[in-house]
C-alpha cells in the first residue's frame, strides 16, 4: 500500500438525497452486460469500448431534460468502426444512437442501448476554394470551423448560441440555425454535400457524380421507396402547398418533407432528408458547406421596452430596415444575465416586464454601415423606449467590446437563466416559431398561458424570424409538478398549431419532447409519410428509435431527469456542455459536465449501493486526479461554475492529517525545498543522457509506487537544467518596478539547446534597455505564489504561503508604490487572484494595494514603446497559457510576439496544456491528450520561434511537439539586443 494512500471514503457524499426513482439500479453496477461487452471488444478493440458503470452514467446526460443510461459506449475512430457497429446491431436486433457534443436540448444525443461517440476522433476543417467552401468533419465545433474560415473573410451560415461547444454533425442533424440564419442561411440552404453511412452500412458521398448509380446497386429498395414517396407527394397539390408553406417560417419538426420536392434523385433527396434527421436515418461522416461573406462592419444596439408585446411590435421596423439580427430578451432573461461576466449589475433591478431587443446591422464596408446607421437613427424616435436603470443607453454603437458584451448576455440565455433556477429543478427549453407578423400576438398569448399554469418562464429568441425560446423549471421528482408541465405542454402545442399555424420546433429539432406532437402540427397524411421515410431508409429500426418518431402520447414525459443537489459551486449546472471543449481531460477521462453528472448520480443512490461504490472507485482518477485544475471551464461556463475548484476541494478532502502537516512543513521551509530541488535538477543533468533518463525514470517510478502516483512527479527527459543559484544583480535605487522571479524560474533554467540569457537575465536586460530598470529583492528565495499547494488542495500550506508572499510583496514594493512584475503567467494569476481567499483580513487589505503585473504585460505596455527592434524572425507560433486567458493578457502576448516576428500564428486548437505546474509529471497522459490537436497543428509546418509565457507550459509543448519553446520575453531581448 502506498505510504500516503488517499483518505478512505473521502469522496463519498456527505449527504445523499436518494434513493431517487430514476437512480441507476443496482443490477447495472457491473456496467455493460455480457455478451455485449465481450463481443464489441472483440469487434473493435478494448480501447474503443467504454463499459464501466461510471462511463455509462457520464454519457447518460446531455443538455436536455432527459436521461437515458446506455448499455455500452463505443468510441468510433472512423467509418469502418461505424459500419462495424451498425452491422453488429443489425445482426442482433440492437439499437444505435450517435452522440457528438451532447448540446442538443431535446434528448437527441441519448440512447438506451449502443451509444456511439462521434466527437473525439472526428474533428477537422479543410478550407476550399479560398474559403468559399469548407469540408468539415462532424466532431468539429462551429467556433473552430469559423476560426479557420475567418482568415479568408468567410463564415458558416448556421450560428447557434452554443457555437463554442456544438459540433457540425449535430448542427446539420438538427438543422440548427441561430441568431442570423433564419430560413435562408441554415444548414438545409447552405449545405453543398455530405457523406453519410446508411443503416445498412452503405457509404454515400452526395457530391460524387456516380453516387446515384452506386446507391441503386447497393440499396435498390431504398431508392425505389424514396422515389415512390416523391411521386405521391407531387401528385397531391394540397400537400405540396402545405409543405412549402410550413418552411416559409423556421421549422425543424419531423423530417424535411421539402427534400422530396427539392431533390430529383434518391441521393439528392437523401441529402435533404439528412438535414434535421437527428441521427435516425444515417451517420453524417463529413459535410461540405457553401460559406458566406464575413461582414466585419457592425453597428448594434440594445434597446429596452416596457413590455414583451411592445418590443415585439418594433421587430418588423428593423426587419424592413435591413437588420441581420433582431434578438429578444425578456425581463427574466435580463435579470438572470447579471450572473454573466460583463453584464451590468443594475440589470438585476429592471422592472419585471422590461424587454430588450438586440439589433445588429452588418455591412461589408463603412459606407454600408453608415447607411444602416442612418436608417436606424430614423427609427429610434418613434419607438416606445425606456431607460429604467443607469446602464441603459438605447443607442447604436460600433464599439466591438460593447457589442461583444451584448451578444454574451444573449447567448447565455439558456445557461444563465437555467443557472438561476431553483435548486433541484429540471430545466426545459422550448423553441417555436410563428409568422413574424404575429409575433406580438404570440407573445401575449404565451404570457397568458404561462400564468394559467403557474409558470413564470424566461423568454428570448430570434424575433426577426418569429422564433422564440422559453425556459420552464419544474421538479421532475414531484409527480404533481410533472403533471403541471404535461398540461402546459398540451395547451402550448395546441395554441401554437391551432391559433398561429406555427412550428413546434423552429431550430432545436423534434427530439423526444416534441415527437408525440408531430401529428398535431403536420396532420396524419404528412406524419405517415415521415414514418414511411424512416421505414424505407432504416427498415429494421436500428437508428435512434423514439427520438424523432414516437406514437406514445406521453413519450415526452418518459426519462425526465431529477437534479439532486450537489456541492454549491456545481449545483447551478444545467449540463449544457459549454465547458467541454476547453477541458484538457476531455479526451482522456471526464469533462466538467461529466464530473457533475457523476456526482449527481451518487446523490441519487442510497448509501451502500453497489452503483455508488462503482462510481466512487472510478471518480478518484477519472475526475479528481486528471483534472488539470486550470479552471478554463469557469471561463466557458456562462454562469462561471468552477469545476476545477471543486476538484481541488476533493483533493483536500482526500488528504490525511499527516499529509497536510507534511505539505505545511514544506511551505514553512520552502527555502530549503527550493535549494534542494535546484540541486537535484542540476545533478540529474550531469548524468549521461541515455543512462540518466532511464535511471531517473526508474527511481521516480519506484517512489511513485511507494508514496502515491498523484504526489510524486515522474522524471521527464524534456525537463530543463537547473537555474543559476543567484538571480542577476539589480539595484533598488531608481527601479521602476520590483521583479519577482517565480520559483519555477529560480529552480529550472531556460532552453538548454539555445545559448543566451536566462529569463531573469532577459527581463532585467530588456527593462534596463527600455529605461525601466527593475529590482530583484534578495529575499525572494523561499517565497512562492502558493499555487503549488492550492492546486493540490493543501489548505494549510496554501494559507501559509499566500500570506507570506503578500506580506513580502508589500514590503518589496513600498506598500504598493511600485508594481510587482512576475515572470510566469500562472504565478501572476496566483498572486493577483488565487491567494485572496486564503489571506488574513489584514493581508487582504495589503493585497488590495498591490499592483501585480505579468512580465508579458510589462513588456508590451511599458517596454515596447521605448525599445528599438533590431532583428526579427520570419515566423513564430504562440502558446497562450490558460492563466493568460484568466488574466486577459493574450493580446499583450501577441503584441510582443508581433514586434519580434514577421508572422505570428496562434493555433486554432490552442488550449490548456494541462501541465499545471507538475500535474504533467504526475500524469503525463493528461498533458499528452490535452496537447495532441495543438501539437498536430504546430508540427504541420515549420516555425522560426515557438513562444509562450510560462516555463512549465513550454516544457509541455516541447514534449508534445518535439520543438523548443521559450518565453516571448527571451525573444524580445534577442530582438532588441544591441
Amino acid at each position: 500500500m502506498p505510504l500516503l494512500e488517499p483518505k478512505p471514503g473521502a469522496l463519498r457524499p456527505r449527504s445523499v438525497s436518494g434513493p431517487a426513482h430514476d437512480r441507476v439500479p443496482d443490477h447495472r453496477a457491473a456496467g455493460t452486460p455480457e455478451p455485449l461487452r465481450t463481443e464489441l471488444t472483440g469487434l473493435l478493440g478494448a480501447e474503443k469500448v467504454l463499459w464501466k458503470v461510471s462511463d455509462l452514467v457520464r454519457y447518460a446526460s446531455d443538455a436536455s431534460p432527459y436521461r437515458f443510461v446506455p448499455q455500452v459506449v463505443v468510441i468510433a475512430e472512423d467509418i469502418d468502426d461505424v459500419s462495424a457497429v451498425l452491422s453488429y446491431a443489425h445482426g442482433r436486433q440492437r439499437e444505435v444512437v450517435f452522440r457528438a457534443a451532447g448540446t442538443s436540448l431535446n434528448g437527441q444525443a441519448q440512447g438506451e442501448d449502443i451509444l456511439v461517440d462521434v466527437r473525439r476522433h472526428w474533428a477537422g476543417v479543410e478550407v476550399l476554394e479560398g474559403g468559399r467552401r469548407a469540408r468539415i468533419r462532424p466532431g468539429t465545433t462551429v467556433l473552430r470551423a469559423n476560426a479557420a474560415l475567418a482568415r479568408h473573410g468567410r463564415v458558416l451560415g448556421p450560428d447557434p448560441a452554443s457555437a463554442l461547444a456544438c459540433t457540425l454533425g449535430g448542427v446539420v442533424a438538427n438543422n440548427a440555425s441561430g441568431m442570423t440564419a433564419g430560413t435562408t442561411r441554415n444548414s438545409y440552404r447552405t449545405l453543398s454535400s455530405l457523406t453519410l453511412v446508411l443503416p445498412g452500412g452503405t457509404v454515400v458521398d452526395t457530391a460524387d457524380p456516380l453516387a446515384d448509380e452506386e446507391l441503386a446497386r447497393a440499396e435498390p429498395a431504398l431508392c425505389h421507396g424514396l422515389m415512390e414517396i416523391k411521386k405521391e407527394i407531387e401528385a397531391d397539390p394540397e400537400l405540396v402547398a402545405r409543405i412549402r408553406a410550413k418552411y416559409e417560417i423556421k421549422n425543424t419538426t419531423g423530417y424535411r418533407l421539402d427534400a422530396y420536392l427539392d431533390g430529383t434523385t434518391p441521393v439528392e433527396i437523401l441529402r435533404g432528408l439528412m438535414v434535421g434527421s437527428e441521427g435516425t436515418l444515417g451517420f453524417i461522416s463529413e459535410v461540405v458547406f457553401d460559406t458566406l461573406p464575413l461582414d466585419r462592419e457592425l453597428c448594434s444596439a440594445l434597446l429596452f421596452f416596457p413590455s414583451l408585446p411592445a418590443a415585439a411590435a418594433a421587430v418588423p421596423l428593423f426587419n424592413e430596415a435591413g437588420a441581420l439580427a433582431v434578438e429578444l430578451m425578456d425581463g427574466n432573461t435580463l435579470r438572470a444575465s447579471v450572473s454573466v461576466a460583463g453584464v451590468p449589475a443594475d440589470w438585476a433591478e429592471l422592472p419585471k416586464d422590461t424587454t430588450a431587443l438586440l439589433v445588429e446591422f452588418r455591412a461589408p464596408d463603412e459606407a454600408g454601415r453608415d447607411a444602416y446607421e442612418r436608417r436606424a437613427a430614423q427609427l429610434l424616435p418613434g419607438l416606445d423606449l425606456v431607460a429604467p436603470v443607469a446602464s441603459v443607453t438605447n443607442a447604436f454603437t460600433r464599439d466591438a467590446h460593447t457589442i461583444n458584451g451584448y451578444w454574451t448576455a444573449r447567448k447565455a440565455f439558456v445557461t444563465a437563466v437555467g443557472g438561476a433556477r431553483a435548486s433541484g429543478t429540471t430545466l426545459i427549453t422550448e423553441d417555436f416559431a410563428v409568422p413574424p407578423s404575429r409575433l406580438a400576438e404570440a407573445c401575449e398569448a404565451l404570457l397568458e398561458l404561462q400564468a394559467q399554469h403557474g409558470f413564470d418562464a424566461a423568454v428570448a429568441g430570434h424575433a426577426a424570424h418569429g422564433n422564440l425560446h422559453f425556459l420552464l423549471a419544474f421538479d421532475a421528482a414531484n409527480p404533481a409538478d410533472v403533471e403541471r408541465y404535461a398540461a402546459f405542454m398540451d395547451a402550448f402545442c395546441r395554441l401554437t398549431v391551432e391559433r398561429f399555424d406555427g412550428s413546434l420546433k423552429a431550430e432545436h429539432s423534434t427530439g423526444r419532447n416534441m415527437a408525440p406532437f408531430l401529428e398535431l402540427e403536420w396532420g396524419p397524411k404528412a406524419t405517415e409519410l415521415m414514418w414511411r421515410t424512416k421505414h424505407v431508409v432504416d427498415p429494421d429500426g436500428v437508428l435512434a428509435p423514439r427520438i424523432l418518431l414516437d406514437r406514445d402520447p406521453k413519450a415526452h414525459l418518459r426519462g425526465l431527469k431529477t437534479i439532486p443537489r450537489v456541492e454549491a459551486v456545481a449545483d447551478p449546472c444545467i449540463e449544457c456542455g459549454f465547458c467541454e471543449p476547453t477541458c484538457p481531460s476531455e479526451d482522456l477521462t471526464t469533462t466538467p459536465r461529466q464530473r457533475i453528472v457523476l456526482r449527481r448520480e451518487m446523490m441519487r443512490q442510497q448509501p451502500g449501493s453497489r452503483v455508488l461504490d462503482g462510481l466512487l472507485d472510478a471518480y478518484g482518477y477519472d475526475a479528481v486526479d486528471t483534472c488539470a485544475g486550470d479552471s478554463t471551464c469557469k471561463l466557458a461556463c456562462p454562469v462561471g461554475i468552477d469545476t476545477g475548484a471543486l476538484m481541488k476541494d476533493f483533493r483536500h478532502r482526500r488528504h490525511s492529517a499527516r499529509e497536510e502537516r507534511a505539505a505545511a512543513l514544506a511551505a514553512r521551509r520552502f527555502g530549503t525545498v527550493e535549494a534542494a530541488a535546484r540541486l537535484a535538477v542540476a545533478a540529474a543533468h550531469h548524468l549521461p543522457d541515455r543512462v540518466g533518463d532511464g535511471l531517473l525514470a526508474a527511481v521516480t517510478g519506484a517512489a511513485r509506487k511507494a508514496v502515491r502516483p498523484d504526489l510524486v512527479p515522474r522524471w521527464l527527459p524534456e525537463l530543463p537544467g537547473a537555474a543559476a543559484r543567484r538571480p542577476p544583480a539589480t539595484r533598488r535605487a531608481g527601479a521602476s518596478a520590483v521583479y519577482y522571479p517565480s520559483c519555477v524560474n529560480r529552480i529550472f533554467g531556460g532552453p538548454g539547446a539555445e545559448p543566451g540569457p536566462s529569463l531573469p537575465e532577459a527581463v532585467v536586460a530588456v527593462s534596463e534597455r527600455a529605461g525601466k530598470p527593475v529590482w530583484i529583492p534578495r529575499d525572494v528565495t523561499g517565497t512562492c505564489c502558493a499555487t503549488i499547494w492550492q492546486s493540490k488542495g493543501y489548505e494549510a500550506g496554501t494559507r501559509l504561503m499566500a500570506n507570506r508572499i503578500v506580506e513580502s510583496a508589500w514590503g518589496w514594493t513600498g506598500g504598493g508604490r511600485l508594481p510587482l512584475v512576475v515572470d510566469a503567467s500562472s504565478c501572476t494569476l496566483g498572486i493577483a487572484q488565487e491567494v485572496v481567499p486564503y489571506l488574513t483580513e489584514e493581508n487582504r487589505a495589503l493585497h488590495a494595494e498591490l499592483r501585480i503585473v505579468d512580465s508579458v504585460v510589462w513588456a508590451a505596455e511599458e517596454l515596447l514603446p521605448h525599445l528599438e527592434i533590431r532583428r526579427t524572425v520570419g515566423s513564430a507560433v504562440l502558446h497562450p497559457t490558460c492563466s493568460m486567458r484568466h488574466l486577459g493578457d493574450e493580446a499583450q502576448l501577441r503584441a510582443v510576439a508581433e514586434a519580434c516576428a514577421d508572422e505570428v500564428v496562434v493555433p486554432d486548437d490552442a488550449g490548456c496544456c494541462a501541465f499545471a505546474g507538475d500535474r504533467g509529471m504526475l500524469h503525463p497522459e493528461l498533458t499528452a491528450s490535452a496537447t495532441a490537436r495543438e501539437a498536430a497543428e504546430v508540427t504541420a509546418r515549420p516555425f522560426d520561434a515557438h513562444l509562450s509565457a510560462n516555463r512549465m507550459c513550454e516544457v509541455a509543448m516541447d514534449r508534445a511537439t518535439g520543438r523548443s519553446y521559450h518565453s516571448v520575453v527571451l525573444e524580445l531581448e534577442h530582438a532588441t539586443r544591441p
